[in-house]
């Protein structure tokens, strides 16, 4: 009971936090502002979202190929197909549960191509800390070439801020989080003492994510790792320039703005489950920095948020429909094996 209202709420409050933002960011639009929404979407160039959807797609073919140069290095094999399934299944159940993407994703792999899990769980592990130097290294660049915008920036999410509720004393929250962290180290050090299954399970992670890393720093394959990493970020970065073009308005924000826009819009999918609100709010308050500020008062433009929302729903429709897929041809393939 008490595991399934943990796992309850680990969906709720991000999803409840994602429909508070579509929520807040729509009754901060003025009438004629919303007008100007529903005509962003009624105009915007479909054919441009379409091509993002196939760099979309190719990026998640070249993850399941670099996915492989990982696995050879543990002596797996398991064809492209395998793989890329695992992968768009993984995608599938990130939307559904946090962080259970990458468990199933290990799971499928050792049912239909034998990877111990503790290792397929380890290699994904070892890709998520690629990303996220990956990552990193493009808000680092993002700062660089707009330092002279850093300013706006915190005044803009002052501003957005402000118009949440009054906060509490910031030394409260400082010590209330202090306290919930040491009772969550001191939980965990009981289990671990008290609970050695789960010793031994956390070890054998800790084996496999170590195998993992191993795997990265000696692949056979180290060009072609390095060759598809770049792949995967340059097309996540053309997927979401190309979608600035759906909309005239849009169309001409520069490259720094895009390059901001997407890492808020990663930090919008961090923050909430599938990235709900989140993802075309905080796009659209990056933005609309390089846009200018709307008529009739506002922090966000219409369009800038229109064009955040189609993002989102064309990525999200494809991680729905293609993992979806791949969840039943891979469950064909293991009864078929």
């Amino acid at each position: 009971m008490k595991q399934a209202l943990i796992n309850t709420l680990k969906v709720a409050v991000p999803l409840a936090l994602g429909v508070w933002l579509v929520v807040y960011f729509y009754r901060a639009l003025a009438p004629e502002q919303r007008e100007q929404l529903f005509e962003a979407f009624r105009v915007a160039d479909m054919r441009w979202l379409w091509l993002s959807l196939i760099l979309a797609w190719l990026s998640h073919v070249s993850r399941a190929w670099r996915w492989r140069y990982l696995l050879d290095h543990l002596d797996h094999r398991p064809g492209f197909w395998p793989c890329y399934h695992a992968v768009m299944v993984g995608y599938f159940m990130n939307m559904l549960l946090p962080r259970a993407g990458e468990a199933s994703r290990a799971a499928l792999l050792y049912r239909t191509d034998d990877v111990p899990f503790a290792q397929g769980f380890g290699t994904i592990l070892a890709e998520r800390a690629v990303d996220m130097v990956m990552l990193l290294g493009i808000a680092f660049l993002t700062l660089w070439l707009q330092v002279d915008k850093i300013a706006l920036f915190q005044e803009r999410i002052a501003a957005f801020r402000a118009g949440d509720a009054p906060t509490a004393d910031p030394s409260h929250w400082r010590g209330l989080l202090f306290a919930v962290a040491v009772v969550a180290v001191l939980s965990v050090v009981a289990l671990l003492i008290l609970k050695p299954t789960l010793r031994h399970k956390l070890q054998e992670l800790a084996r496999g994510f170590l195998d993992g890393l191993r795997s990265v720093l000696h692949t056979r394959h180290k060009l072609l790792f390095v060759l598809h990493t770049l792949a995967i970020w340059g097309l996540y970065l053309l997927m979401f320039r190309v979608g600035f073009y759906c909309l005239p308005s849009t169309a001409e924000v520069p490259l720094a703005g895009v390059l901001a826009g997407f890492i808020a819009g990663s930090i919008g999918i961090i923050l909430v489950q599938g990235g709900i609100g989140a993802y075309p709010a905080f796009v659209a308050l990056i933005v609309t920095i390089y846009m200018g500020l709307p008529e009739g008062g506002g922090l966000i433009q219409p369009d800038a948020l229109a064009m955040g929302w189609l993002l989102w729903f064309v990525q999200t429709i494809l991680l729905i429909t293609l993992g979806g897929v791949s969840l039943l041809l891979a469950a064909r393939q293991r009864r078929t094996a």
